[in-house]
């Protein structure tokens, strides 16, 4: 029998159980997938710890890349033997198979290896949102990215520059710098031992920042809507660091007239055609070259806490995925 990952209880990465699990043949809008391999996300915490709730007991992980292996009746885009990625709900990527809706998945195109596809449609299309859609970066811009050595940052510093943008880039520690720098920052912050605001504020003039992208949340937030301009943008799409505290609207947003945003993947991509066409995008970028993608880590399954382990300490320097 395949095995997945299961959680019954919200906790540490104890809480993960890899078990023997049935699958059954899929309905008529669904598709029977086997795994190749599996994409590691922050997100993946957040819905094990209980910081975003689910219902349990539950498979937990949200993007993954393999082979169809049964197609339902009324499945007409995809055919037994097709390459597929997908990211999206419902939870239980961490699996060998599994059973999902037809409309989340994406065709992988010939030159993209499952692999690289699997760290690449969370990661990639939540670039791909960020800086075409939330904030439409054009060139000759420069802009703040927090994080800048992780799966999200390191894609997006090569696909700002390659339409002509800058980023400066923060990193938690000066390991991360020359990873950073690598992948295309401009300028590296360390936010821990340097005021990145004042750094930010000197890079730019005293002018600061039209956006700040924000993954890291607690530790950076109050500090971001320092960097940024009058009616800069402030989009804040995650909480490595921990949850946000209340924001002050009156003393915080209103004196520059900023704009914040809090957007996610689902928000943007709500049907196949826009999940395919961003997907395309994202495919497009790294098959000619515009972005170029190293996997820091590659786990067994059956390590997936000591995964979530490394993931949670920062340890991980890019994009991870674990092997069914």
């Amino acid at each position: 029998m395949p095995k997945s990952i299961i959680i019954k209880k919200n906790g540490g990465p104890e809480v993960l159980e890899l078990q023997e699990v049935k699958v059954g043949s899929p309905g008529p809008e669904e598709i029977l997938v086997t795994n190749y391999a599996i994409g590691l996300n922050y997100i993946d915490t957040y819905h094990r710890s209980g910081l975003y709730p689910i219902q349990l007991p539950s498979g937990i992980g949200l993007e993954a890349a393999g082979k169809i292996e049964e197609v339902g009746s009324n499945v007409k885009e995809f055919n037994k033997g097709d390459n597929i990625a997908y990211a999206s709900t419902p939870l239980g990527a961490y699996s060998q198979k599994r059973i999902i809706p037809a409309k989340i998945a994406v065709r992988i195109p010939d030159g993209i290896s499952h692999e690289l596809a699997a760290t690449l449609m969370t990661k990639g299309l939540t670039t791909n949102y960020l800086l075409t859609k939330t904030y439409n970066l054009k060139a000759g811009e420069t802009v703040l990215f927090h994080a800048a050595a992780g799966g999200v940052g390191q894609i997006f510093a090569q696909w700002a520059n390659s339409i002509g943008a800058k980023v400066i880039g923060t990193v938690g520690s000066d390991e991360k710098i020359k990873t950073a720098k690598e992948n295309g920052y401009s300028h590296v912050i360390n936010y821990t031992k340097d005021d990145f605001a004042q750094e930010v504020m000197k890079l730019t003039q005293n002018e600061g920042v039209p956006a700040v992208f924000d993954g890291v949340g607690k530790k950076t937030f109050k500090k971001s809507l320092e960097c940024l301009k009058i009616r800069g943008t402030m989009i804040s799409f995650g909480n490595a660091s921990g949850p946000l505290d209340p924001v002050d609207v009156p003393k915080e947003i209103q004196p520059k007239g900023l704009y914040l945003t809090r957007p996610s993947i689902a928000q943007y991509f709500t049907n196949r055609s826009e999940l395919q066409e961003g997907a395309d995008s994202v495919f497009e970028k790294v098959k000619f070259g515009k972005i170029k993608i190293r996997i820091s880590k590659k786990y067994k399954l059956a390590d997936a806490k000591q995964a979530h382990e490394d993931l949670e300490k920062r340890k991980l320097t890019g994009p991870a995925i674990l092997i069914p």
